[in-house]
């Protein structure tokens, strides 16, 4: 059967303030939080709030049927906590419906599988440990910052235990191929991919409301028989997007929510179905691997890195910020991982791009790549100065690995530990449990004993009172007997 896996990503921009070069030393903080705020609340009024009362509405009405799969990355639910608790409640409400699977993606949004591997796995374990905390369910397949994926990325998520990876469907990876079928990475067998169909990912996330468009007006019928009409082998569409298409890219105006409302029953009158990511890669079979030498991602033409690390300032800032990875790895200084986070975020280096793609690209606050290679140099110095006033950059690199071998072993030690107590504390709690059974058991047997006691004393009891009244003298036939004698006299 036919079935459609509908996927939407939420990742909130964290903006960083103006910082000159003689701000360096002397201001620790990076971020404009006006921008940060209004950003945020201007996001879920618009997007977030509607579109998710809509996928909530969908669950319902659908009885089950409609299925739907969420990746929100660890900055963002930061920002949802602080500016929109009410997405949060949002969020929670769709996990309840049964019908939503919450993905796992690095913590940053950042490029971390371009770079670090410990770095990488660090965030993702750490985000994984965030998802199950928050929605109860710990997350089995695995999405990356903007689908970035190659062939040792994959076998790197496959270690960490991830059965599915979602990432894009790109033609010059492909080549004849079709995204519509699961396939597997060729390092790990176990590892399922889903491909995006960009072009009807695209066909709502970018142009549903273009009126130059050819197909415009969109309407769910003819989208669903756009579906139907592939050949019939082809079970598995993948349609991926931002959640922030439903209302910012597409206002809602457009009735974008509308079209989305129609898909659920237009699909079950052609008989094809809705998945989350979990539901197909444990039921269908993957029909060939995938081959990707080189890191590809969903974003522009090319469909590759080239955004983020095409041109030699993107490349020196990139360098530059994960230099100081393995002594990140070190620090437990609370704002120090916290800007880390934040300074990783992919967009950080999207604003650099010199790339000419033909479409309009937001810079914020900046006026030029150039300006934000300016800006973000400048935070980055300061960073760098607050880290190596932790650990020294003359810290020798022998020296640097033996601290990080001494703290990979103490955590090793500690999770084995961790094991050890869990299984002591079953094991007494264990051992309680028998014991408060036992007692029960004792109690219990004990009752009757007692009862039967009690009866066995009252009869001997009873058999001396009737001795006892036995041996009394009769006192009033004594009288009787006086009283006849003076008669007598």
């Amino acid at each position: 059967m036919r079935t459609i896996c509908l996927y939407f990503e939420i990742h909130q921009i964290i903006h960083l303030k103006r910082y000159r070069f003689f701000d360096i030393g002397n201001d620790h903080y990076y971020y404009d939080d006006y921008a940060n705020e209004t950003g945020m609340n201007e996001v879920a009024e618009r997007s977030y709030i509607p579109a998710l009362s809509t996928l909530i509405e969908m669950a319902k009405n659908s009885g089950g049927a409609f299925k739907v799969a969420l990746s929100i990355s660890g900055v963002a639910l930061e920002q949802l906590e602080i500016h929109a608790p009410a997405v949060i409640d949002l969020l929670h409400q769709l996990n309840d419906t049964g019908c939503c699977e919450f993905l796992c993606e690095p913590y940053s949004h950042g490029l971390s599988s371009l770079a670090n591997e410990d770095c990488f796995r660090e965030e993702v374990l750490r985000q994984r440990d965030k998802m199950k905390q928050m929605f109860g369910k710990e997350p089995k397949v695995f999405r990356n910052s903007s689908l970035i994926y190659s062939d040792e990325i994959g076998g790197l998520v496959a270690s960490m235990g991830f059965k599915g990876m979602l990432t894009e469907g790109a033609k010059h990876v492909l080549g004849w191929k079709s995204p519509h079928y699961v396939y597997h990475c060729n390092q790990a067998p176990s590892l399922k991919l889903l491909l995006r169909d960009f072009k009807l990912s695209d066909d709502i996330s970018l142009r549903f409301s273009n009126s130059d468009w050819a197909e415009y007006p969109l309407f769910a019928d003819k989208y669903i028989n756009w579906i139907d009409a592939l050949p019939q082998e082809e079970q598995v569409i993948n349609i991926f997007m931002e959640l922030s298409a439903l209302g910012m890219a597409q206002p809602l105006s457009s009735n974008i929510l509308e079209f989305l409302k129609a898909l659920p029953e237009c699909a079950k009158a052609k008989g094809i179905t809705f998945s989350t990511p979990t539901d197909i890669v444990t039921k269908l079979k993957s029909v060939s691997q995938l081959d990707v030498a080189y890191p590809m991602s969903w974003v522009d033409e090319e469909r590759d890195t080239s955004c983020w690390l095409g041109n030699v300032m993107q490349r020196e800032a990139f360098n530059k910020l994960y230099s100081v990875a393995e002594r990140i790895h070190l620090s437990d200084d609370r704002r120090i991982k916290q800007d880390w986070d934040y300074l990783q975020a992919s967009n950080n280096f999207r604003f650099m791009t010199t790339k000419n793609n033909g479409m309009w690209l937001n810079r914020g606050i900046y006026d030029s790549p150039y300006d934000a290679f300016t800006n973000y140099m400048n935070i980055l110095a300061d960073f760098i100065k607050r880290v190596d006033s932790l650990y020294p950059s003359d810290v020798d690199s022998e020296e640097l690995n033996s601290l990080l071998t001494t703290i990979k072993n103490q955590g090793d030690e500690i999770t084995e530990l961790e094991k050890e107590v869990e299984k002591l504390q079953a094991k007494v709690a264990k051992e309680a449990a028998k014991k408060t059974t036992a007692k029960k058991q004792t109690a219990a047997a004990a009752e009757p004993v007692v009862k039967e006691s009690g009866a066995k004393a009252a009869k001997p009891a009873a058999k001396k009172a009737t001795a006892k009244k036995a041996t009394e003298p009769k006192k009033p036939a004594a009288k009787a007997k006086k009283t006849t004698a003076k008669k007598e006299g």
